[in-house]
């Protein structure tokens, strides 16, 4: 009996629906910030702020007990939220709800809180802080990817490794460079998701169509003061200025911005950790495979690939929020309709909560990638003789042989020797086959020279150095980070 009791009640967390993004997969920092708490608080911190403002620019009927008492209540408690939830079911709207809430803690500023404002004073400026700060976490821990994945550019930088284009074997180029690709699409998400948090504004005071009619009223007719409301709040919640244009919202086509700028990072998870995956099955590098983990429940041997799996998984979810976004900003009749609200409580948490996750994953594999160097070599030697074969054609021409009637005899041996790997399943034998055909008689001497993996990798080396080396591309877009970074460890996974 006890135990239904609980169920029935929903004493237990196990009782009632949990989202994994809270329970298994993001970080407390990202949870906390877009918890009831932290939103809630946000508000009265956005009141309170009204009211200072308007009280610095003449209302004398905002008092400094009123501020007081606000400002010794900024935090939403657990009592003020069961008020808060009692006011809502009687009057079906949040922010009354919390307006009334606030007032009964802080009863001298009862009559002022809101004061000219509308509904998306709080809730519109409320979502542009949170995004802010979420953006805020988001670079700082796609940084540490970069950082991760630049160290191990830099180790790797020379290890000649088979390339894949069509995802058929192709010109060697190293584990390094291979790396140094990831992470140039990591920089392009970093600076994307900066320069729409450097270029976020404020909604500000803006009354309920964006008139401004309301504070007009409030300053009896003088509109400067309008101006220089917002500038006093720009300046308190750290924002270069407020949107030109507002209507009741701000526009949502800044929601679509942010989420293009931050779901970016989903595609550039899932490039990555497919090529990881793959990297897996050819048994070249590993993701992180701790003692005790289990690949499988069945077949005890498997090392699967785990996190890369769940963070491929999770960009997947990532990548279709801006879809969200497009069609709510889309779908906004006139100067608003409220059929963006309940979607935004969904997909503006989930998108950060989701990219904070991608971010976790990917530092914790980032930082213990494990490289099978014989393996590597191995499959390279294979296909060595294939990738000698653009070179064996530029000597043959520089003894004087026509690059077209090359490539023929190249290509048909070419050919006879993967036959011989695939049908017959022996080792690739077109060096043998060259030796043997009068044709390539000019270079035979040269052939054994040829065959080392290192000659054909390019500036692979070069460019890794470049990019991520001390004074680089990378070097410098981490500069703003770098104390994070130093004392950054390397993100657990929670499960």
């Amino acid at each position: 009996m006890a135990k239904a009791a609980s169920a029935s009640t929903g004493a237990s967390p196990y009782d009632t629906y949990q989202t994994s993004l809270t329970t298994r997969y993001c970080s407390p920092a990202m949870s906390q910030l877009f918890s009831q708490r932290s939103r809630h608080s946000t508000w009265r911190k956005l009141w309170l702020s009204l009211a200072e403002c308007e009280k610095e620019l003449g209302i004398d009927t905002i008092t400094d007990e009123a501020l007081e008492q606000m400002r010794a209540h900024l935090t939403v408690t657990d009592e003020d939220f069961e008020v808060a939830r009692i006011e809502e079911k009687i009057r079906r709207h949040d922010v009354m709800a919390h307006v009334h809430a606030f007032g009964a803690v802080a009863p001298t500023a009862a009559g002022i809180i809101h004061l000219g404002a509308t509904s998306c004073f709080v809730t519109d400026n409320t979502e542009l802080i949170l995004a802010q700060e979420a953006m805020d976490l988001i670079c700082k821990k796609v940084a540490k990817v970069i950082s991760n994945l630049s160290a191990f550019a830099l180790r790797w930088k020379s290890e000649p490794t088979l390339a894949y284009t069509h995802l058929q074997a192709a010109q060697l180029i190293t584990v390094g460079k291979r790396a140094a690709q990831w992470i140039q699409d990591l920089m392009l998400d970093l600076h994307a998701i900066e320069q729409v948090r450097q270029e976020l504004k404020f909604r500000g005071a803006q009354g309920t169509t964006g008139t401004q009619a309301s504070f007009v009223s409030i300053f009896e007719g003088d509109t400067s003061k309008c101006d220089q409301l917002n500038e006093l709040l720009c300046q308190k919640f750290g924002f270069p200025g407020c949107y030109d244009i507002s209507t009741q919202t701000y526009t949502r086509k800044v929601d679509l911005i942010i989420a293009n700028a931050v779901s970016g990072l989903g595609s550039t998870a899932q490039k990555i950790t497919g090529d990881i995956r793959h990297l897996m099955h050819w048994k070249e590098i590993e993701e992180p495979f701790e003692s005790s983990q289990i690949g499988s429940s069945a077949m005890a041997y498997k090392r699967n690939p785990m996190r890369s799996e769940r963070v491929y998984s999770l960009a997947r979810e990532l990548m279709s929020k801006p879809a969200s976004f497009a069609a709510t900003h889309s779908d906004q009749w006139a100067e608003r309709t409220l059929d963006d609200s309940a979607i935004r409580r969904i997909d503006i948490p989930e998108m950060f909560l989701l990219a904070d996750a991608i971010c976790i994953g990917l530092d914790n594999i980032s930082d213990g990638l494990v490289v099978y160097p014989a393996v590597i070599a191995s499959r390279v030697a294979a296909e060595l003789p294939f990738m000698i074969t653009e070179e064996i054609i530029m000597r043959l021409c520089a003894k004087g042989v026509s690059r077209q009637h090359a490539h023929e005899e190249i290509r048909v041996l070419s050919h006879q020797a993967g036959a011989v790997v695939k049908q017959e399943g022996k080792p690739n034998d077109l060096v043998e086959r060259i030796k043997a055909n009068e044709f390539f008689k000019p270079i035979w001497g040269e052939l054994d020279g040829m065959l080392k993996a290192e000659l054909y990798t390019g500036r692979s080396s070069q460019i890794v150095e470049k990019y991520c080396g001390s004074g680089g591309a990378v070097s410098k877009a981490l500069a703003p980070y770098a104390d994070y970074i130093k004392s950054a460890t390397t993100a657990k996974l929670n499960v």
